[in-house]
């Protein structure tokens, strides 16, 4: 293939490359006219280009320059071009689809990447706090049922960690291979009040093949969720509860599982808040647009790992500028 002199059209014509999901559950109503990859395509286009709605996304594609002639034909299937409500609504509803066309591909790149070496075949869980744009709904306020300021998204709420403290706004829910390489294969984002023991279950129904520990922190230890491993042929691994040093015999077996993932997880969060610039807040308001982006963002994540490999560049390298050159 000719590798065309833009780099977003690049990465929009990777997506053709990506494997497609399972199929879903036959949808009742009329037939889509239009493939969940076209409005895939879009989304990548609205994240590099940081344009994050239907409407700014066609006010740039009617821009008359050479990088938006060359991708407005990536945008079109059987010779049509969505219309403007057409936009809206499939961008609206491709939040349901994100986990899993994420977890298809991460299987795909996990098996191809092999990111683990002669480490463990590990995948690192946690969440990550990713707070709201506006302001913030009280607990004053929305015990009254009182929206002090409109900039507030009613849809958020609050959490707290050791790390971030108290914050609004939502959680991204992770599983990222713990090796050489960091790639996530798995990915959902909630209110940050969702508890991750309660959406970790979701993030083992596309689990790569080759992986046989699930790793996480305190919150992940939950009985339910151990026997959820069990039926799907892994092992959770959390810390163990009691005074320390523990002294049984699978202590030093599980503290090299938990360097592994403090080393994989923990850097990725950052890593992948910085790449998108999402260190501060999200760009957008409600549960629906965020899922929209954030996911996309994963998504995004891996296209480029797929990017860098076929293309033999160094994998997991330099993401952040070629992003910001897109």
């Amino acid at each position: 293939m000719v590798r065309h002199r833009f780099v977003l059209v690049r990465l929009v014509r990777q997506v053709d490359h990506a494997p497609e999901p399972d199929a879903p559950a036959p949808r009742r109503g009329r037939p889509r006219t239009y493939s969940d990859r076209l409005i895939a395509k879009a989304v990548v286009i609205m994240l590099c280009r940081r344009v994050f709605t239907a409407h700014a996304l066609l006010e740039f594609l009617d821009q008359d320059d050479d990088l938006v002639r060359s991708l407005r034909p990536l945008l079109e299937e059987h010779g049509r071009f969505p219309s403007r409500r057409t936009w809206e609504r499939r961008l609206a509803a491709l939040p349901d689809d994100w986990p899993r066309r994420i977890g298809a591909l991460g299987c795909y790149l996990a098996a191809v990447l092999k990111p683990w070496g002669r480490r463990k075949h590990a995948v690192a869980m946690d969440s990550t706090a990713l707070r709201t744009c506006g302001g913030q709904w009280h607990k004053k306020h929305r015990d009254a049922g009182v929206v002090p300021h409109t900039s507030i998204d009613c849809e958020a709420g609050w959490s707290k960690s050791g790390w971030h403290g108290w914050w609004y706004g939502w959680k991204l829910h992770l599983a990222v291979t713990a090796g050489r390489l960091w790639i996530p294969v798995a990915a959902e984002l909630t209110v940050a009040n969702t508890s991750d023991n309660v959406v970790a279950p979701k993030l083992l129904e596309h689990r790569p093949a080759s992986s046989r520990y699930y790793l996480g922190d305190t919150q992940y230890r939950d009985p339910a969720l151990t026997d959820a491993c069990k039926a799907v042929g892994c092992e959770l691994i959390t810390p163990q509860p009691g005074a320390y040093p523990h002294t049984d015999a699978k202590v030093e077996f599980r503290r090299s599982l938990h360097t592994q993932r403090s080393r994989s997880i923990e850097p990725f969060n950052a890593v992948f808040k910085a790449v998108f610039g999402w260190n501060a807040q999200v760009p957008v308001r409600g549960l629906r647009p965020t899922r929209l982006l954030v996911l996309g963002a994963v998504f995004l994540y891996q296209i480029v790992l797929l990017y860098q490999h076929e293309h033999d560049l160094p994998v997991g390298k330099g993401i952040k500028p070629l992003i910001r050159a897109a």
